[in-house]
């Protein structure tokens, strides 16, 4: 008897091809397609919210209560955590200007 099950497949084996399929009928189902409203053969767009210009992440760990103070400065303020850092970096770059 042999070691292999009985319905293995060899998946070593298997190998993914392109179709040959001639650069007129790829124009011609464009053309058909056109006519019946579809444009783009490309993917769209994911949807969803636009990107951010805001993609730099601070993970700061700080004390609770400097922590309960951000937070506390924030939310009377009515911005974001992120912002209210921004803002403090700001004076601190303002005030120890680079070398």
């Amino acid at each position: 008897m042999t070691d292999k099950p009985a319905f293995a497949i060899d998946l070593a084996s298997l190998k993914s091809r392109q179709k040959d399929v001639p650069q007129s009928r790829i124009a011609e189902a464009d053309t058909v397609a056109e006519r019946h409203g579809f444009i783009a053969r490309e993917p769209g767009r994911r949807p969803g919210r636009r990107p951010s210009p805001r993609t730099g992440q601070v993970h700061a760990k700080v004390y609770p209560d400097v922590s309960a103070d951000i937070a506390d400065e924030a939310a009377r303020r009515g911005v974001t955590q992120g912002v209210l850092i921004e803002e403090a970096w700001k004076l601190y770059r303002a005030a120890n200007p680079a070398e």
